[in-house]
């Protein structure tokens, strides 16, 4: 799953089209140049501010609720495209995610951001090992999801912040408070008590952590410099022959099930390129309206639903121990969450 919950992403951007209303908060813009012309005194000057933030702050909670809702219920269209397996899922939802952004830039005018990108090689070789990351996620992601551990892998979405102010500490050297070395304490402890309860190391839980973590990272150094759309078709630019060598050997296997199970199956095989694209498309359009505490919190919506639908609706077994592990977890997300609420009440200051 592309899931950038990581706010170290919000570096993000979207341009869907040529004109001025494309540019960030293009709701609110659109919206008061449709309003009625007036005289502009003081009372009005002062107001308008505040209404465009508002507004501003309205659309993007649309857009991330938007975002992680269907991230969240991911699992149960992964399941849809059963007897597909997950390979031939993956490299599908490559092919066409790389298929749909090129519509999208053909459609949206947005070539010369694409052409810039690629004239940099260091920008053009860093999003190929972006690619290799989200890859790794994808494929375990759609992995634990038919294979009945979509409970883990919500898991490695719970402690993706956690692992991403560690790979902080470790790689960027940054230094954390007394608050924020707690909750990763207390992190480590919980994959402790969750490897007891498993009876193994909960792999796919951590890799799916680590993968986006790395991912967040990188996409953190590339800052500005790719947009949403533009990066997403670099990433499976690079995935593609990876994809085709995935098919050919599922082809040589199991055999391919695209196009010989039914004419809906077909369709939702698709469509994955256009599932894929669109939350991050939401994605972006949210980070660029609202501040990062509020992301922050927001990005846990998409782990709770998977949870809620590996337990209410899968029956996936909850044993005591797992229960300990993820109220553990629990507790140090609202450590991490306090945290960044004091944190930014002081830099307000």
């Amino acid at each position: 799953m592309q899931n950038p919950s990581d706010p170290s992403e919000v570096d993000l951007d979207v341009n869907l089209s040529n004109t001025p209303a494309a540019a960030p908060g293009a709701a609110s813009n659109a919206a008061s140049s449709a309003a009625p012309q007036s005289s502009g005194g003081p009372a009005e000057k002062a107001t308008a501010p505040a209404l465009t933030d508002a507004s501003n702050r309205r659309a993007g909670l649309i857009y991330a609720v938007s975002a992680y809702g269907l991230w969240g219920v991911l699992p149960l269209y992964f399941l849809t495209l059963v007897p597909a397996g997950p390979w031939e899922v993956v490299a599908l939802r490559i092919l066409f995610s790389l298929v749909f952004c090129a519509i999208l830039i053909a459609v949206t005018r947005a070539w010369k951001p694409f052409v810039a990108v690629v004239k940099q090689p260091r920008i053009l070789f860093t999003m190929g090992l972006a690619g290799l990351f989200i890859y790794a996620n994808w494929q375990t992601y759609v992995i634990a999801t038919l294979t009945g551990h979509v409970v883990e892998a919500a898991l490695g979405y719970f402690i993706n912040p956690i692992v991403t102010i560690f790979l902080g500490v470790l790689l960027l050297k940054e230094r954390l408070r007394v608050s924020q070395w707690l909750a990763v304490g207390i992190s480590i402890l919980a994959v402790v008590v969750l490897t007891i309860g498993y009876g193994r190391l909960p792999w796919i839980s951590l890799v799916l952590a680590f993968s986006f973590g790395f991912y967040g990272l990188i996409k953190k150094r590339v800052g500005g410099s790719v947009d949403a759309v533009s990066g997403l078709a670099l990433e499976t630019v690079w995935l593609a022959p990876v994809a085709i060598v995935q098919l050919v050997i599922v082809g040589l296997t199991t055999g391919i099930t695209f196009g010989n199970v039914s004419i809906w199956h077909t369709l939702l095989l698709i469509a994955s390129g256009v599932i894929t694209a669109v939350p991050l498309l939401f994605f972006a359009s949210a980070a660029r309206r609202l501040p990062l505490v509020w992301m922050g919190f927001i990005q846990y919506v998409a782990p709770i639903i998977q949870f809620a639908v590996g337990v209410a609706i899968l029956h996936e077994a909850m044993p005591l121990e797992r229960w300990v592990g993820f109220g553990l977890v629990w507790v140090a997300l609202v450590i991490l969450s306090v945290d960044a609420i004091v944190a930014t009440k002081r830099q307000r200051k």
